[in-house]
């Protein structure tokens, strides 16, 4: 089933993402983020290829909320969710930083999971159980740094408590810090060890689905700002502290955590 979503995920990537690449009409969705021409014929193209696979609900960003709540109340013995793009703003602008993310998710978790960057054609992907790879390749690619005063940073600050984000921005604990605007791609570059450490305010489920699957089998560590265990969090707006290692991810999850408001 991977190599089967896996070659889907590569031919819609040529077929109707790419061929749009800086030629795409965009809009804005209610809640003000873009969506383009690609996104929409990424998801479609997806679906009719998901269900060859495995014909189940498929639940993807460019739908309307009640019909994302609605399939996934009828998904929970098996549900495939999509990300058409991830990145949407940076696709539009001409950033190499995007990606197609499906997950397929049994029992309420992730079960299968592929991130692509089609730009960069980087495949990421993962099975429970099975270890996770880019291209072919074990992950991790690089030893992570054990020290978080060593560490390169994934932090995306936009939804972060306000105070949280002020202290990392003014006394940050690791050595340096990146954001590259895409949830699932982050994610991954965390498995890959490009991040020692992550952190997100607040992510949807399609941002998490495929990507959190891909670092716990790289042998990440992932938790939320409030809670220890990652997937009993809020599910459609879930923050994420996540580290390569279960020590590092203490450290990191420590000083977050002594940081927040009261």
């Amino acid at each position: 089933m991977l190599e089967d979503v896996i070659t889907a995920v590569r031919e819609v990537a040529a077929s109707a993402v790419m061929p749009q690449f800086l030629k795409t009409a965009r809009s804005r969705k209610h809640d003000g983020s873009l969506c383009t021409s690609a996104d929409i014929a990424a998801q479609a193209a997806l679906k009719t290829r998901l269900r060859t696979i495995l014909d189940c609900p498929i639940m993807g960003e460019e739908m309307p909320p009640e019909e994302q709540q609605r399939l996934w109340r009828a998904g929970e013995d098996a549900l495939w969710c999509v990300d058409p793009i991830d990145g949407t703003s940076n696709f539009v602008n001409g950033l190499p930083y995007f990606a197609i993310s499906v997950a397929l998710m049994k029992n309420r978790r992730s079960v299968l999971g592929v991130v692509y960057a089609p730009y960069s054609d980087e495949m990421f992907c993962a099975e429970s159980g099975r270890g996770a790879s880019l291209n072919g390749e074990s992950l991790p690619l690089v030893t992570h740094n054990a020290a978080l005063r060593g560490a390169v940073a994934g932090v995306d600050f936009k939804r972060l408590p306000r105070a949280l984000a002020c202290d990392l921005a003014r006394t940050p604990p690791y050595s340096s810090q990146r954001n590259f605007g895409s949830s699932s791609l982050e994610w991954c570059y965390t498995a890959a060890g490009r991040f020692d450490v992550y952190l997100h305010g607040g992510q949807k489920l399609w941002d998490y689905a495929a990507g959190a699957l891909i670092l716990q089998e790289a042998g990440g560590a992932v938790c939320t700002l409030e809670s220890d265990d990652f997937w009993a969090s809020p599910l459609w707006q879930r923050s994420v502290v996540a580290a390569l290692d279960a020590e590092l991810l203490h450290a990191w999850c420590s000083w977050i955590r002594a940081h927040l408001p009261d």
